[in-house]
């Protein structure tokens, strides 16, 4: 995706799920996605993802929960 369409992030360091429309999820700290809903998924059910600090997965990802750690979702 391009990277100009960003408009702007939300932090994520809490359990809580967060819901909009992200384009790429970028680890601040070790982190594990708990589950996470994606648009554009094929394949296996996206949970208890384990991201190390400062990896970053991409996709249309409209709801994400962390179990641990800390992310920013780039908006879309």
């Amino acid at each position: 995706m391009d990277r100009s369409y960003s408009i702007g992030f939300e932090y994520i360091d809490d359990t809580a799920a967060h819901t909009g429309r992200f384009w790429q999820i970028y680890a601040l700290a070790d982190a594990v996605i708990a589950s996470a809903v994606i648009e554009n998924q094929t394949g296996n059910t996206f949970t208890s993802v384990p991201l190390k600090a400062g990896d970053s997965i991409s996709g249309v990802f409209t709801s994400v929960t962390l179990a641990s750690g800390k992310v920013v979702a780039y908006k879309v």
